[in-house]
């Protein structure tokens, strides 16, 4: 059995859904069901008593795009933890590009983070790269960095603090930097953080690291970790954008890639390309007067 949530443009919606169930019906996969999601919001609900995930993923998304979107084998619940990535997920920049704008080299490490986020670089030898890069930035550029170009991406306090009322821990885990990350968990309401961490010295970046490297296996470490303090049967949530995601968007009861690059999004279970964060209350079933505004 499979479950597709999703939410699409309601004026060609009809037409649309037709025009999917006869898809995929035409694999072998019809629709049991087609009816909105319980909680009385937008999101349209098709169960299937058949069928390959991927496939009805890729058959919805040529009928429906852009879209919102998950597609599981149960009925989806409120996760018991939440795994965020940071940058272009949790937040609308990424740090590291807009560090380089202090010191005058933002187009040369934007395109580095570009190919490393599409899964055509290293990301433990591009970060490296990028980190040294920046040796001799003095640190007032962190605090200038964050007061000017970083801001939460929308629905993502409400998204955190609804997760944590209804008893989900919630982890912020990026290849970005503490300097960053913990100011940014904090203004979220994340409950931890695990991050990489900027050297300073003498009031000045030094172009190395301190400590070991966040890169896609410890995301995806930190998720399994979280995850086993719970139990068997724990169901947990996933958010992240680029290649570095994979192994945690895949390893989550639920992934969703948000605004993702196609390596990541091919990856996930679902995807918010849509709507802003509040569209994966919409997807798991939240109703919005039991969503949290701060």
């Amino acid at each position: 059995m499979l479950i597709a949530r999703f939410i699409a443009e309601t004026s060609t919606l009809s037409g649309n859904l037709d025009a999917a169930r006869a898809e995929l019906a035409d694999k072998g996969w019809p629709v049991a069901m087609a009816e909105p999601v319980k909680s009385g919001m937008d999101a349209i609900e098709l169960l299937l008593p058949h069928g390959d995930a991927a496939g009805v993923r890729a058959i919805l998304d040529r009928h429906f795009a852009p879209s919102d979107l998950l597609v599981v084998d149960h009925e989806p619940v409120v996760p018991r933890v939440f795994v965020s990535d940071m940058d272009s997920t949790m937040i609308s920049a990424e740090c590291i590009d807009e560090l380089a704008d202090f010191a005058g080299i933002k187009d040369r490490i934007a395109e580095i983070t570009e190919r490393a986020m599409q899964g055509e670089l290293d990301f433990v030898s591009a970060l490296r790269e990028r980190v040294r890069l920046l040796a001799d930035l003095d640190e007032g550029a962190i605090a200038e960095c964050l007061a000017t170009r970083i801001a939460p991406m929308p629905g993502a306090k409400v998204l955190v603090a609804t997760l944590k009322a209804k008893g989900c821990r919630t982890v912020l885990v990026t290849g970005g930097f503490h300097q960053f990350a913990d100011p940014v968990a904090e203004q979220l309401g994340f409950e931890r953080v695990v991050a990489n961490r900027l050297d300073v010295a003498d009031g000045k970046l030094t172009g190395g690291l301190v400590g070991p490297i966040t890169d896609s296996s410890v995301k995806k470490a930190v998720l399994l970790e979280e995850m086993s303090k719970l139990g068997e049967g724990a169901t947990s949530l996933a958010t992240g954008d680029g290649a570095n995601d994979i192994p945690m968007l895949e390893a989550a009861t639920y992934g969703l890639a948000y605004r993702a690059k196609p390596k990541a999004r091919a990856a996930a279970h679902g995807w918010i390309d849509r709507g802003d964060l509040t569209a994966v209350l919409e997807l798991l079933g939240i109703p919005r007067e039991e969503w949290v505004w701060e």
